[in-house]
């Protein structure tokens, strides 16, 4: 495993696209146990198992492009629409044997724990864009989603494929909680993550839509805030509920949705203020003799 930073950008794109991703063994035992159900389980099914792991997602997206050919003119933007296109039979005879991330890192349980930690963060984040594209009526949240798993990819490959590096940006982030991550990254490899994570989607030949969604500098486009503002928020409440970058998340986002920001604070499951939780009730009292509007978003179907 390498132990020292690349000298570019290029050098470690390059170093990232000759290692095998591995993914969770959680996500190998639900494939086995699919691929017993084989004859009656469905493409949306075997989605469903992919998305819980950003590894396997990007191992499913990066395979499937070169595969659409003529028949699509548009690109594979989600993992249901992979599936479907490489048929299920196709599916599990491409995807048996995968390595686990269990196994290449067993002999480094700190790194093990930073990338399933980084994995969780990822999950969350997910599930928080799924919730606001739901809220928002977006024409198609299961790219949200992808996209949003897709913005951890070089962390996740670090782990993997160089801890000793990952653990060092880690320790520098621990001395300094004021540290900005941009800086860490830098100061360690000689790039920063976001860099990375655009040039991985071209060489891999992601879809340009997954490009846009999780390009930092198109912020201000609603489906990438949706995107950009996830992955914030679960950062940041993955250093504790105190973390200092906190409030400005729940106000961006209360924004972005137009609710409060009691709401999002809710919804994300952070602790509320006495003071708060008063005010609010207060406001629902009124709401119930009929002065006010509810502002609560509508629960995501089961």
């Amino acid at each position: 495993m390498l132990d020292h930073a690349l000298p570019s950008l290029d050098s470690w794109v390059l170093f990232f696209s000759e290692q095998e991703l591995p993914v969770l063994r959680h996500t190998v035992r639900r494939l086995e146990e699919a691929r017993e159900r084989m004859d009656s389980i469905s493409g949306r099914e075997i989605a469903s198992i992919i998305l819980q792991d950003p590894m396997m997602t990007v191992r499913m997206l990066a395979y499937i492009q070169p595969l659409r050919g003529s028949r699509l003119r548009n690109d594979v933007t989600t993992i249901d629409q992979a599936v479907v296109l490489l048929g299920i039979e196709p599916f599990f005879k491409k995807f048996e044997n995968l390595p686990m991330v269990e196994d290449t890192l067993k002999e480094q349980p700190q790194a093990l724990l930073g990338l399933i930690n980084v994995v969780r963060r990822a999950q969350r984040a997910a599930q928080y864009a799924y919730d606001w594209a739901l809220w928002r009526h977006d024409l198609n949240m299961e790219e949200i989603v992808v996209a949003t798993l897709l913005h951890e990819l070089p962390e996740l490959l670090l782990w993997c494929c160089a801890p000793k590096l990952a653990l060092q940006i880690k320790a520098l982030q621990k001395s300094d909680r004021a540290l900005r991550s941009v800086t860490a990254q830098e100061t360690v490899l000689g790039a920063h993550f976001a860099e990375m994570q655009q040039a991985l989607c071209r060489a891999w030949n992601l879809p340009e839509l997954m490009l846009k969604l999780t390009d930092e500098e198109q912020a201000s486009a609603p489906r990438v805030r949706n995107v950009l503002l996830a992955v914030n928020l679960a950062r940041h409440s993955a250093n504790g509920w105190d973390d200092a970058a906190l409030p400005d998340d729940y106000r961006d986002i209360a924004e972005f949705l137009h609710v409060h920001v009691y709401t999002v604070m809710k919804k994300a499951g952070a602790p509320i203020p006495p003071e708060m939780e008063a005010a609010e009730l207060g406001l629902s009292d009124e709401a119930d003799a009929g002065t006010a509007d509810p502002t609560e978003p509508p629960a995501q179907p089961q």
